[in-house]
């Protein structure tokens, strides 16, 4: 009678335990959908906000302005420093000498900074610029990254891509990039957005082209998440998130007329930072995918 009544036990633990797993499968949450979220926006005391780049040393912003007329060497450009909760830290920390200043990346203490024909390094601990490197042929630069070693930089107009250590040497590393703009660099590859979309460069200093995403096409600002979870911006109001083969809008602000431009994230808190432009802001939406 004992050995039966075990047996009845066993049995019946068995088939709790199968429905229970069932059950639990049954109500898994499933993947989110991809979406950002406004976090914060900044009053509109920008002029042309155009790239953002956030330093993880020192938890800040930087903001590239003065791009309303962005070809023209109208020395109207400047630099501002946002905290992460969207109050402004200094809003012409650098200032002088610039014009319209776009890309940045920082490396060994010094922030780099595309200014139309020209590179700009500043040394982040006197808040100067201390060098100016004047690109032969540059007609409008404009991102730029850097994989701990050197530089790299865009040229929209030429359609050319650079490479420069950090004494000031380039050299042209890409040719055949129409309307160039949004750079990364990410696990021993640089990425690229331009006219035909997204292409990723080879790794072994050939920097061969493989084009991986042909829907975001005339890109603006890219962040890379992994190896295939990208976030890219399009400048009229557009940002992208691209999973592998799948390409999502998570963001149109098109109809409000603010543009999206070179994006930054802040990696610890899942935030995009959006430069909005023509709007004077800077705005940040917490991502979730």
């Amino acid at each position: 009678m004992m050995n039966y009544s075990f047996l009845l036990a066993a049995a019946a633990s068995v088939i709790l335990g199968c429905t229970g797993g069932t059950q639990n499968n049954d109500t898994a949450e499933a993947p989110a959908t991809p979406e950002l979220t406004l976090s914060w926006k900044t009053d509109t005391v920008f002029t042309g906000s155009e790239s953002t780049l956030y330093d993880p040393a020192t938890d800040i912003i930087y903001v590239t302005n003065g791009n309303t007329k962005a070809g023209e060497k109208d020395n109207d450009g400047f630099i501002s420093i946002v905290n992460t909760d969207g109050t402004i830290r200094e809003l012409k920390w650098v200032e002088g000498d610039l014009h319209a200043p776009k890309g940045m990346a920082l490396l060994d203490g010094k922030l780099y900074v595309t200014d139309i024909d020209a590179v700009k390094i500043i040394d982040v601990s006197s808040a100067a610029i201390e060098k100016t490197v004047t690109i032969d042929s540059a007609v409008f630069l404009n991102d730029l990254a850097t994989d701990g070693k050197q530089l790299y930089f865009s040229d929209s107009r030429t359609g050319k891509i650079y490479s420069m250590t950090t004494d000031g040497n380039y050299t042209v590393i890409s040719t055949t990039n129409a309307n160039v703009n949004g750079l990364e660099y990410h696990n021993g590859h640089l990425y690229a957005l331009d006219g035909e979309g997204l292409k990723k460069f080879s790794d072994d200093g050939n920097y061969a082209q493989e084009t991986i995403n042909t829907e975001v096409t005339g890109g603006d600002g890219l962040v890379v998440l992994n190896d295939s979870t990208f976030v890219a911006s399009r400048w009229h109001g557009e940002i992208f998130l691209i999973q592998g083969g799948e390409t999502t809008v998570i963001l149109d602000t098109q109809a409000e007329k603010s543009n999206t431009a070179d994006i930054g994230f802040v990696p610890g808190k899942n935030l995009i930072i959006v430069p909005t432009f023509l709007k004077n802001e800077v705005a940040t939406y917490e991502l979730t995918y």
